[in-house]
């Protein structure tokens, strides 16, 4: 089954290359903004009351696929779909920023963790009664390699 996604936008960051760029949204202090094309723009209504969303994004510079991969964080190997490695099937991102402002199309962000100029496909709220769970297991990250 073959699925098209249209780009709704562009993500600016500070980031060309993997060398210097934050793992995880999470350990990330950098700004960056969110450009939403003008036909996109009256989905914008109200997101300036939330203080974080979801970008989810094209990993746009992500050229291989493997199924199993070494984290960043683990000196062992682990299924793809148990990391948060670029190097997935369909190479879609998806990190949490906190929202700055909104000056009409542009959103400013802070915690970035992707390329400059990824191309954005959505964007969500972060609501913390639907996205935070409790009494979690973290699978191989409970017992990562300390390096």
């Amino acid at each position: 089954m073959d699925i098209q996604l249209t780009s709704i936008g562009w993500i600016h960051t500070p980031f060309t290359a993997p060398a210097g760029t934050p793992i995880q949204s999470s350990r990330s202090n950098a700004a960056g903004w969110v450009e939403v094309f003008p036909e996109y723009v009256d989905g914008l209504k109200d997101i300036e009351d939330f203080s974080h969303v979801y970008l989810i994004y094209h990993l746009h510079k992500a050229d291989q696929v493997h199924l199993r991969v070494e984290p960043f964080l683990d000196d062992q190997q682990h299924g793809v779909f148990t990391t948060r490695h670029p190097f997935r099937p369909n190479h879609i991102g998806l990190s949490i920023v906190q929202l700055i402002s909104r000056q009409g199309n542009r959103l400013e962000v802070a915690g970035v963790d992707m390329f400059d100029h990824s191309p954005l496909l959505d964007i969500k709220p972060y609501v913390p009664d639907f996205d935070q769970r409790d009494n979690v297991r973290a699978g191989w990250y409970e017992h990562r390699a300390k390096t």
